[in-house]
């Protein structure tokens, strides 16, 4: 049996795991990620820990896959990663291929191996053309075209928590734009959503008795509080307008919701759908709204699968 090694590097941790060919998650650990003096740590500590894991398989291992938290090109070129301390452009799939001892390396950006994951194993593998949305602290995206991630041409395809919906917006987004998709439909908007409902209104509602997370939101939607659920509507429109210029760019026949506030399940989708059907050009209304499957494996699979393919 062949093997394939998957890496997907986080800010706080670096998820790995050897996969087979057809799609079995056959180890899966973690190691921190030392983002100190510029992070020069974080690819030899994966090479060192890759190559104990594969000690008694090595031959058998036919490459590794990389997912990183920054825009990466179609040769495996980095250009910065805030999160990891990069400052720098370089290719990180030679970097790491030299570390390997010339092991076959492909990297690409953590949301689009996210996406190919979902594509290959998981919510979308039913599906033709398909786009990634993980809700989480921002927004990222991943499109998947044919089977094959659409990274654009300096790796930032996909990038789609940062289309501007709205161009007066007074707070800045984390990239330094204002009005940004992120700031209105990921968790961290739904906060700030439910935090003016909040403010706006003397109604009785649970956020009131608690710290406001999106998760408390979701659960008092569960519970039919009115003024969480004018949150989720609130939400659902940002999320399906969004949605709907992107649906009019790449007409895929799926998104797959993903990251953390996913974990919501279907009970948000009727608020995302009926202003997806609202904005969508008719052609591409069709598009499906499913919730993301492989939680956090997603990124170990994806990155895996760039190398098998």
């Amino acid at each position: 049996m062949k093997y394939a090694i998957g890496i997907d590097v986080g800010g706080t941790s670096v998820k790995m795991g050897i996969v087979s060919t057809e799609g079995e998650l056959k180890e899966a650990w973690e190691i921190p990620t030392r983002v100190e003096d510029g992070g020069k740590a974080i690819l030899p500590d994966i090479a060192a820990s890759v190559k104990e894991h594969i000690s008694g398989i090595a031959d058998d291992v036919t490459g590794a896959g990389i997912g990183l938290p920054g825009p990466v090109d179609d040769e495996g070129v980095i250009r910065k990663a805030v999160n990891l301390g990069w400052d720098r452009t370089f290719n990180v799939a030679e970097e790491l291929s030299g570390l390997l001892s010339g092991m076959t390396v492909k990297a690409a950006n953590d949301a689009n191996v996210a996406a190919l994951g979902e594509y290959w194993l998981g919510a979308g593998k039913d599906y033709g053309d398909m786009v990634m949305v993980t809700l989480g602290t921002g927004i990222g995206g991943g499109i998947v075209h044919h089977g094959k991630i659409y990274a654009g041409t300096t790796g930032a395809g996909g990038e789609i928590g940062h289309i501007c919906l709205n161009p007066n917006e007074k707070l800045s987004c984390g990239c330094g734009k204002k009005g940004c998709f992120e700031q209105y439909a990921s968790a961290t908007g739904v906060v700030r959503l439910a935090n003016e409902e909040l403010k706006a209104s003397s109604d009785p509602s649970e956020l009131r008795d608690a710290p406001v997370t999106a998760k408390a939101v979701w659960d008092a939607v569960r519970n039919h509080d009115k003024l969480a659920i004018r949150v989720a509507e609130r939400f659902g429109y940002y999320l399906g307008w969004g949605l709907s210029i992107i649906a009019g760019v790449v007409n895929p026949e799926v998104f797959v919701l993903g990251g953390g506030m996913s974990k919501a399940g279907d009970m948000m989708i009727p608020y995302v759908r009926e202003h997806f059907d609202k904005y969508t050009f008719h052609a591409c209304r069709d598009a499906q709204i499913v919730i993301a499957k492989l939680g956090n494996s997603a990124g170990t699979l994806g990155a895996a699968k760039m190398v098998i393919d």
